[in-house]
C-alpha cells in the first residue's frame, strides 16, 4: 500500500499573517526597479527616457479582515552619487555612464551636460578610424587596451565616455516626438527625421554629377526592432532599411537618398506607381541633358516619357516581360539564332523617341532594354565583339553599377557598431556616406595628391578621422599634464596637497593617506588591490605587499 501524506485543512485555510498583505519596502522598491528597467528595454528604439515613478498594483491592508486590494504609487528616489569635490557627471570624462536620460541644455542637478562640438567631432572622428582599422566587430575594449589597442583612442577620450556618447546619442527630443509622428502623417522616421532631412538637403549642393546617374536601392544592415525594416534575399545583409539613392555612375558619390519607411496603411493596399515616384524625386534639381540608368523595377514607358518631357533627361533600364508596351515579336524566343538582337521603335508624333532592343544572350535568356538615350534611338547597332551585344546593352553594363559600387565601398571601411537602435544603425551609415563623399570632393578638387597609390581612401579616412579628433586629443592631453603636474608639486592627482589629504612622509614609501583609494600601480589588473598607501617619492598608490620597508636611517636618507 502506498502511504498518503494527510492534509491539514486547518492549516490550508488559515489567514495569512498581518505582515504578508503588504510587501516590505525593499521588496516593492525592486518591483518597481524591475518594472521600470522593462520600460527601459521596451522603448530603447524610442529614445531615452528617466523612470522614477512605477504605478503598481500591490495588495494592501486597510484593517484586520480585509480582503480587497488598493493601487498604491511606489515612487522610487534616484539614487545619487556621493561626489567628491571637483566629480563630473555621466557624460564627463571618468565617469560611468549613468542613466538613460538625455541631457537638456547645461549641466543640471543630475550631473549631465550638452555634448559640444569638440566631443562630438571626437566622436565621429573615432568612428572613422574604427571603421579604417577594420573593427567593426572588435569590442570597444580591445581598440582600448593598453598594450593592444591603438593610442589614438586612448588620447581622444576614455573608454567610459565613448560609451556615455553612445547610449547617450539622440536625434530628437521625446516629449515631441509622438506630436511630429502625428502632424506628419505617421511619419515613422520621426526620431532622425530633423537630421536626415538637413543632412539630404546638403548632399547635391556639394557636387555636379556628371553625364550618368544611376538610380538604385541600398539596404543598410539592421536585424533589431524597426516599423519599416525590409527582407530582401538578394541583398548580402537580407534585413536592413531600405534606401533609394541617386549616385553618380562613374565617382559613386551618393547625390540624394530617400529612405523607403513602408506603407502608411498597413492593411491598405500598395502604393501605385511607387519606382515612378522615386525615380522622379530622386531626379529632381538634376539639370538636363544627362543619362539615367535603373534597373527593371523601376522601368516604364511612362516613367521615361516623364523624364524626357519634365526634366529633360534621357534613360536607359532593363524591362521585365510583363510590359504591357513591349511587342509581342520582341518576346518571341522559340527558333531564334543565339546570340541575336531585334530592335522596335517608337512611332508616336509626340516625344521622346523610345527604342526598345531585345538580345538574346542565350537559350530561353531575352533581355529587354527601354531607351531614350539618343545614341540608340537614332543611331542603333551592334558590337564588333564576338557575342555580338548589341551598344544599348554594352551602355547599361557600364553605368548599372554606380550604387551597387557605393555598397561595395562603404562595407570596405565601415564605421558601424553593433546597436539594437536603428536610428543609431542610420547615423552610422551617413557617416559612412560623407565619409566616401568627402573623399570624392578631395579627389576631385586635388587630382594630383598622391599619385600612384592604391589605398588613397584608407589614407584619406585616417587623416579625416585623425583631424576630427585633434582637438578633443589636445583637451586630454592638456587635462592628464595638469594632472601629471599636480603630482608632481606634491598633490595626489586632484589638485590637492599632501597637507590637505594627510599623508605621511615618515616613510622612504609614503604612509597612508585620507586621499580616496586607488588601485595599486605595481600589481596586475586582474588582482584588483585597491590602497591608500602612495609612494613617497613618485606619489604613486602602492599596496603593502608591493611596498619596500626601510629602516629609520636609509628612511631618513634623501630618495635616489
Amino acid at each position: 500500500m502506498s502511504r498518503t501524506r494527510a492534509f491539514d485543512y486547518r492549516r490550508a485555510t488559515r489567514p495569512p499573517p498581518p505582515d504578508a498583505a503588504i510587501p516590505s519596502p525593499r521588496l516593492a522598491e525592486a518591483i518597481a526597479a524591475i518594472v521600470s528597467s522593462r520600460g527601459h528595454a521596451a522603448s530603447d528604439d524610442r529614445g531615452s527616457s528617466g523612470v522614477g515613478v512605477a504605478d503598481c498594483s500591490l495588495p494592501a491592508r486597510t484593517g484586520p479582515g480585509t480582503e480587497g486590494t488598493a493601487k498604491r504609487e511606489i515612487t522610487i528616489p534616484k539614487k545619487k552619487k556621493k561626489k567628491k569635490k571637483g566629480a563630473r557627471g555621466p557624460g564627463d570624462r571618468d565617469d560611468e555612464p549613468g542613466g538613460r536620460q538625455e541631457g537638456r541644455g547645461g549641466e543640471g542637478d543630475d550631473g549631465w551636460r550638452p555634448m559640444g562640438r569638440a566631443e562630438f567631432r571626437a566622436y565621429v572622428g573615432l568612428l572613422i578610424l574604427a571603421g579604417v582599422y577594420r573593427s567593426r566587430g572588435e569590442a570597444c575594449e580591445s581598440l582600448w587596451h593598453v598594450e593592444t589597442g591603438r593610442s589614438i583612442f586612448c588620447a581622444t577620450m576614455p573608454l567610459k565616455t565613448f560609451r556615455a556618447y553612445s547610449a547617450a546619442l539622440r536625434f530628437d527630443d521625446r516629449d515631441t516626438r509622438e506630436a511630429r509622428r502625428l502632424a506628419a502623417g505617421h511619419d515613422t522616421l520621426a526620431p532622425i527625421r530633423e537630421v536626415w532631412d538637413a543632412w539630404c538637403e546638403r548632399l547635391p549642393l556639394l557636387y555636379e554629377p556628371g553625364p550618368e546617374v544611376t538610380v538604385d536601392e541600398r539596404l543598410v544592415p539592421f536585424k533589431g526592432r524597426c516599423p519599416f525594416r525590409q527582407y530582401m534575399p538578394s541583398k548580402p545583409a537580407r534585413y536592413g532599411i531600405k534606401l533609394w539613392v541617386a549616385c553618380d555612375a562613374k565617382s559613386s558619390y551618393a547625390w540624394k537618398m530617400l529612405a523607403y519607411t513602408g506603407k502608411h496603411d498597413k492593411r491598405g493596399p500598395p502604393e501605385k506607381n511607387l519606382a515612378s515616384r522615386v525615380v522622379l524625386e530622386l531626379t529632381e534639381g538634376l539639370g538636363p541633358g544627362r543619362n539615367v540608368p535603373f534597373d527593371n523595377f523601376f522601368t516604364s514607358y511612362e516613367l521615361v516619357r516623364r523624364l524626357f518631357v519634365q526634366r529633360g533627361l534621357t534613360s536607359l533600364g532593363t524591362l521585365r516581360a510583363n510590359r504591357a508596351e513591349i511587342p509581342r515579336r520582341l518576346l518571341e524566343v522559340e527558333g531564334r539564332p543565339v546570340p541575336s538582337s531585334r530592335f522596335a521603335f517608337s512611332s508616336t508624333a509626340e516625344p521622346p523617341d523610345a527604342a526598345v532592343v531585345s538580345y538574346l544572350a542565350k537559350r530561353n535568356k531575352n533581355v529587354l532594354i527601354l531607351t531614350t538615350h539618343e545614341q540608340h534611338v537614332r543611331a542603333p547597332g551592334l558590337s564588333g565583339r564576338a557575342d555580338g551585344k548589341p551598344l544599348a546593352v554594352l551602355h547599361y553594363n557600364r553605368t548599372k553599377g554606380g550604387v551597387d559600387n557605393l555598397d561595395k565601398v562603404l562595407g570596405t571601411y565601415s564605421c558601424r557598431r553593433r546597436t539594437t537602435r536603428w536610428p543609431l544603425a542610420l547615423f552610422h551609415n551617413m557617416v559612412d556616406v560623407s565619409a566616401y563623399n568627402a573623399f570624392v570632393l578631395w579627389r576631385e578638387l586635388n587630382p594630383a595628391w598622391m599619385p600612384g597609390k592604391c589605398n588613397k581612401r584608407r589614407l584619406f579616412l585616417e587623416r579625416l578621422g585623425k583631424e576630427l579628433a585633434a582637438a578633443a586629443a589636445a583637451a586630454e592631453r592638456e587635462r592628464r599634464g595638469t594632472k601629471e603636474r599636480a603630482r608632481g608639486n606634491g598633490g595626489n592627482g586632484d589638485g590637492k596637497s599632501d597637507n590637505a589629504t594627510g599623508s605621511s612622509r615618515d616613510g622612504r614609501c609614503g604612509g597612508e593617506s585620507e586621499a580616496r583609494r586607488k588601485r595599486c600601480r605595481v600589481c596586475p589588473r586582474s588582482r584588483d588591490a585597491k590602497t591608500k598607501t602612495l609612494c613617497r617619492g613618485c606619489r604613486m598608490h602602492v599596496c603593502g605587499k608591493c611596498a619596500v620597508v626601510y629602516c629609520p636611517n636609509c628612511a631618513s636618507a634623501p630618495c635616489q
